[in-house]
């Protein structure tokens, strides 16, 4: 809820990001309809540098550990291929 009492309606969307070292599979939040509300528009969204992810888990490509994180900002520089996975609730 924000400050005067409205409530924004999001909708969460399950998503892969993958880069040179890492999956990154995670939850991003998109507004349920209209402008901005593709996945695809969050990312070519030109004045963000960064997509925001929560519930990630960080996967490194040579084969680490996977570590999971409450939160973390992914650099869409970094970004080689993303793509959803399922919608979340």
């Amino acid at each position: 809820m924000t400050g005067s009492g409205v409530q924004i309606e999001r909708r969460v969307e399950r998503v892969q990001f993958e880069t040179d070292r890492h999956v990154v599979v995670g939850n991003v939040t998109l507004p349920p309809e209209g402008y901005q509300s593709r996945f695809s528009d969050s990312l070519n969204r030109g004045d963000l540098e960064f997509v925001p992810v929560v519930d990630a888990t960080v996967i490194p490509i040579d084969g680490g550990e996977p570590i999971r994180h409450d939160f973390i900002v992914l650099g869409k520089q970094h970004v080689r291929i993303a793509f959803p996975i399922e919608e979340v609730g």
